[in-house]
């Protein structure tokens, strides 16, 4: 029995972390490697978060409406809990957002290069997907009044875009994204602020919650070092946030994922402290690497881009020196790896690593 057609000419997308298969195969222990390739806290858990998750029951299923995360969430962002739903992951999300709203021939507009999932979820319900490609002379930047035509010559029934956009690092402006929506008319914008806890200068959208047909989609697994329980929530009007939740799997938010993500709201000396450390530590893993002969793009965020010959090459080279960096070739971008700070000892490794293999490589 074969697939619907759509399954079947569907690509998975293509993420940072560790490949586990790729380890084995090298002989690489994976608690050997410095990961550099994922834009996730880097310096732990809040302090006490281990000890509650000890005391959850495990032995009873969660709570399918996560009613006290978003009740939490809902009183620190100062919106109804109403206005919004938790899922296992923003990935999740964007599907759900996909499985409610998209169907087979529906426009929806992606600017490339962005986070592969986006084309993914479109693919899974066979929506059309277009592309706007933005400008490497333009370091990537979106080009908003191309997005405009675009959205009134196509008339589209969705569009996302990231924001800090992921791989680039690159943030609209508040009016620019109040533009974008304000023509959006039925289209559903679906704005993707996974990485907004350490961008700089970032402005507040929880005003815009229930402005038109927006959806704003947050990580809290990047944000607070939670990355293998996988959480995020979404904010919108009520009837969007009610179709999310019809077609919401039961259970999707374990247990410990919402004791964890109601934990980590009260922690708020714990993340200004991580985001002024990442800070200095991506200030100090660029200007080593301009020091390298080697150009990071401009970025608002925690992460960005890095040209180099051959990103692949480049890669395999770091992994064998137990690093681990962002190929970008499958963003469209063979000559571009993306890297987010760890620490500043194991930034220094990365530099370290790069000088032998990659410097080396070029002197000769």
């Amino acid at each position: 029995m074969r697939p619907k057609p759509n399954i079947e000419k569907l690509a998975s997308g293509t993420h940072g972390g560790i490949d586990y298969g790729e380890l084995s195969k090298l002989g690489i222990a994976p608690e050997s490697v410095l990961d550099f390739s994922v834009s996730i806290n880097p310096f732990g858990l809040p302090p006490g978060l281990e000890e509650a998750l000890c005391r959850v029951h495990i032995h009873d299923y969660p709570d399918s409406g996560a009613i006290e995360l978003r009740q939490a969430l809902g009183r620190k962002l100062g919106i109804a809990s109403e206005n919004i739903i938790a899922g296992s992951g923003s990935t999740e999300l964007i599907r759900l957002i996909a499985l409610a709203y998209f169907g087979p021939g529906d426009k929806v507009i992606i600017p490339q290069p962005t986070y592969s999932d986006y084309e993914v979820a479109c693919q899974l319900v066979d929506a059309q997907v277009l592309k706007q490609y933005t400008s490497e002379e333009m370091n990537f930047q979106l080009d908003v009044k191309e997005l405009i035509d675009s959205i009134k010559g196509h008339r589209p029934k969705g569009v996302f875009l990231c924001n800090p956009n992921n791989p680039t690092g690159s943030y609209l402006s508040r009016e620019e994204a109040e533009e974008i929506l304000a023509v959006a008319g039925d289209a559903l914008l679906v704005l993707d602020e996974a990485y907004i806890a350490f961008t700089e200068d970032a402005w507040s959208s929880l005003d815009l919650v229930g402005s038109g047909n927006l959806i704003i989609v947050r990580s809290m697994t990047k944000d607070y070092a939670l990355a293998g329980l996988r959480l995020g929530y979404a904010m919108s009007s009520e009837p969007v946030i009610s179709a999310l939740r019809r077609v919401s799997p039961p259970w999707n938010v374990s247990s410990l994922a919402q004791k964890a993500g109601i934990f980590a709201l009260e922690a708020d000396a714990y993340l200004r402290e991580c985001g002024a450390k990442l800070k200095d530590a991506r200030e100090f893993l660029k200007n080593g690497l301009i020091d390298l002969s080697l150009t990071p793009l401009p970025s608002q965020t925690n992460f960005f881009m890095v040209e180099v010959d051959d990103a692949a090459g480049f890669r395999q080279a770091l992994l064998k020196e137990g690093i681990l960096v962002r190929d970008c070739t499958s963003f469209g971008l063979p000559r571009y790896v993306r890297m987010a700070p760890r620490t500043m000892p194991e930034c220094q490794r990365l530099l370290e690593a790069v000088k032998k293999t990659w410097v080396t490589h070029h002197a000769s």
